[in-house]
């Protein structure tokens, strides 16, 4: 079993930025695929971004590619989101995710956390 607990959300302006986290525990977190995903009001979870279990593969949704990093420290047993040039419609409920699959291009996860809210303002 993986638990996982996001934090580092907030209330920011647009073209702000933002870190979040997510701190595991349980199981043998190095050996876990990572992804974020997020969900608007109204709207469906969508895949935000992923890294492998090395750290040395990274996969990103299109609307995100160049504003937001996706790294893990495993000796914290932590991944993070760096958040830069946010937008208005960044504003979801970001939540973290585990996998023991290695592949970074597909989005069944086995766990998942409970979500911090990020709302950018105009």
């Amino acid at each position: 079993q993986v638990q996982l607990v996001e934090s580092g959300g907030g209330l920011v302006q647009a073209g702000g930025s933002l870190r979040l986290s997510c701190a595991a525990s349980g199981r043998t977190f190095s050996r876990w695929t990572m992804g974020w995903f997020r969900q608007a009001p109204g709207k469906e979870r969508e895949f935000v971004a992923a890294i492998s279990w090395w750290g040395g593969s990274t996969y990103y949704a299109d609307a995100v590619k160049g504003r937001f990093t996706i790294s893990r420290d495993n000796a914290k047993s932590t991944v993070y989101l760096q958040m830069n040039s946010l937008k208005p419609e960044d504003t979801a409920n970001y939540y973290c995710a585990a996998k023991s699959a290695m592949a970074v291009t597909t989005f069944r996860y086995d766990y998942w956390g409970q979500g911090t809210q990020v709302t950018v303002s105009s």
